[in-house]
């Protein structure tokens, strides 16, 4: 079976790269920010984040191993299972 990464809603592009780097941030993992590097008023958290790549190029990431990656990844699907059972039970 042949796996696609086409976006349901692309609009949803910038939020989830947003909350990447949210996530990657509450778990002090050192990546720059999606837009620049760390300091940028991007994301809440961004001023904690590391400034191992630069910026916007994905290149910070291959900086961390794959558990790391894995987790920010885990922790986005987490989040969106949780919403979308808070907006069932609405």
């Amino acid at each position: 079976m042949a796996r696609s990464n086409r976006k349901i809603v692309p609009e949803s592009r910038q939020m989830i790269n947003q909350m990447k780097y949210e996530i990657a941030a509450e778990f002090g993992l050192p990546v720059a920010t999606g837009t620049g590097l760390a300091g940028s008023a991007d994301t809440e958290f961004a001023g904690e984040l590391g400034a191992y790549g630069s910026g916007g190029s994905g290149a910070e990431w291959k900086y961390m191993t794959s558990r790391e990656n894995g987790s920010v990844g885990g922790e986005i699907t987490k989040r969106l299972v949780a919403e979308a059972q808070k907006q069932l039970l609405l």
